[in-house]
């Protein structure tokens, strides 16, 4: 192996490395942070309202499960046209495209298991509220009917977002660029 190549590829090594510990930060940040956020919501929340939080958790795992797999299934070929048109949001389509790993392990992995624990403990929140106001269902009874419901909309809602991702993951990842875009924009 010559001397270019043994560069690039340690080049490459310390640059994963950076990102897994980016990536060990980050999820050590938005866990605790959506965690003590949806306690917080959670805790003094009527059931229905619990209820609705639990679901907007699931779904914004789903969805952003649905977008990490689109990037890895995108095309990168149309954003350059795009940009080359200087098309909003073109630009960041094709870096999104570029680094698939990343983007894919920050919205599958990363906000994917933290919806996935921070659901299991909401679930938990709302059987220990239910068990407390005298609910007719027994606690373990409860607890397995809540953890099989939360599973098989997380399971669910995921292997329809990964069909929708496939199907149409360029699209998703230009509308995902727009709105990150149009964000930066107002930041």
């Amino acid at each position: 192996m010559g001397k270019e190549k043994k560069a690039k590829k340690a080049k490459e090594t310390m640059s994963h490395k950076k990102w897994v510990f980016y990536i060990i930060l980050w999820t050590i940040l938005l866990g605790g942070t959506i965690t003590s956020l949806s306690d917080l919501l959670l805790k003094n929340a009527e059931v229905l309202v619990a209820f609705v939080i639990l679901i907007l958790i699931i779904a914004f795992g789903v969805v952003l499960d649905t977008v990490g797999t689109a990037v890895t299934a995108a095309n990168e070929t149309p954003f350059h046209s795009m940009a080359a048109k200087k098309v909003p949001g073109a630009k960041l389509a094709v870096k999104l495209v570029r680094n698939a790993d990343k983007v894919s392990n920050f919205c599958n992995d990363v906000i994917g298991d933290i919806c996935g624990i921070v659901s299991g403990t909401a679930s938990g929140i709302i059987v220990n509220t239910l068990v407390g106001r005298g609910f007719p269902i027994k606690e373990t009874l409860l607890s397995a009917l809540m953890g099989s419901l939360v599973a098989a909309g997380t399971v669910g809602g995921k292997a329809m977002g990964k069909n929708i991702a496939i199907k149409y993951s360029n699209d998703i990842v230009f509308k995902v660029a727009q709105i990150v875009n149009m964000i930066k924009k107002e930041g």
